[in-house]
């Protein structure tokens, strides 16, 4: 009983602290905006991580507290609001992320899509939640590796994401030597270009030239008609509630023809999210007829 006490007061005396107060009402207004435009369920063990977040923009506009933030937000401020979003999002990503992907991709798909896709040589993969490019870029990086013969073919990947910060990286193509010190030898030396302090390396502009990047609310209606013949969508649903993944999952069913492949990440499963794909290999799903 001593001990809940004592720990009931180091939370009040933090929040006294603190330089703003995040109300319990204003809480549950913001949690309702992310419902409402990420398709996230906010749980409310992320109180402190959201006012770690959110405290930096009330600074910057020199706001008084958190109700005035969010009174400026439903108002329709929409460069706010992306602000917001960008904030709330959470970016967690690598070079050949969960490396069996890329492994099945070269060794199985790309095979059978080079002999499905022969008459009309074309070619679409999709990256939802791209973050800062990583994951797109390694996709690039696998298609060339495996279809250089395929220089006639119309080859693209679109890679998408709410935050246009990362996005912003992305497009950039500068990496620190850090995020790449996993990288074989190789590879980096094949496809980045090393700048002048030693410390960066830039992409080099044939895999940039198979992507597209493009801000996305995956809410939102979505400006492709397909067909996609592969969608990486990693640690994305995992953060939407189930009837949003069931919505999503359609949606990106709909754009792609039996056979296609959808990739979920590592601690995602369709298990009762949809009946429009099987289970190929490990969290890789094939579109059902």
């Amino acid at each position: 009983m001593a001990g809940e006490k004592l720990a009931k007061a180091a939370v009040a005396d933090s929040r006294l602290l603190r330089e703003y107060e995040l109300s319990d009402d204003d809480f549950q207004r913001i949690r309702r905006l992310v419902r409402e435009r990420l398709g996230i369920a906010l749980a409310q063990s992320k109180r402190e991580l959201v006012y770690g977040r959110l405290s930096r923009r009330l600074r910057a506009l020199k706001l008084p507290d958190f109700s005035a933030y969010l009174q400026r937000i439903e108002s329709g401020d929409a460069e706010e609001l992306q602000h917001f979003c960008n904030a709330i999002t959470t970016h967690l990503t690598s070079f050949f992320r969960e490396s069996h992907h890329f492994d099945f991709l070269a060794q199985h798909l790309l095979p059978a899509l080079e002999r499905s896709n022969g008459g009309a040589r074309r070619l679409r993969l999709w990256s939802a939640g791209c973050s800062s490019g990583e994951e797109p870029y390694s996709i690039a990086m696998v298609l060339l590796e495996n279809l250089r013969h395929l220089r006639a073919w119309d080859i693209r990947i679109l890679a998408t994401d709410i935050d246009t910060n990362v996005l912003s990286h992305a497009r950039s193509g500068l990496y620190s030597g850090e995020r790449l010190e996993k990288m074989d030898s190789g590879r980096l030396s094949r496809w980045f270009e090393q700048t002048s302090d030693g410390q960066q390396f830039m992409v080099r502009d044939e895999l940039k030239g198979l992507i597209t990047f493009k801000t996305l609310n995956l809410m939102d209606e979505w400006p492709m008609k397909g067909p996609i013949d592969v969608i990486f969508c990693r640690n994305v649903i995992i953060y939407f509630d189930r009837e949003t993944q069931r919505r999503i999952v359609a949606r990106m069913a709909a754009l792609q023809r039996p056979d296609d492949y959808l990739i979920l990440g590592h601690s995602e499963s369709l298990l009762q999210v949809s009946k429009q794909y099987r289970l190929v290999s490990d969290t890789i799903h094939r579109r059902l007829p």
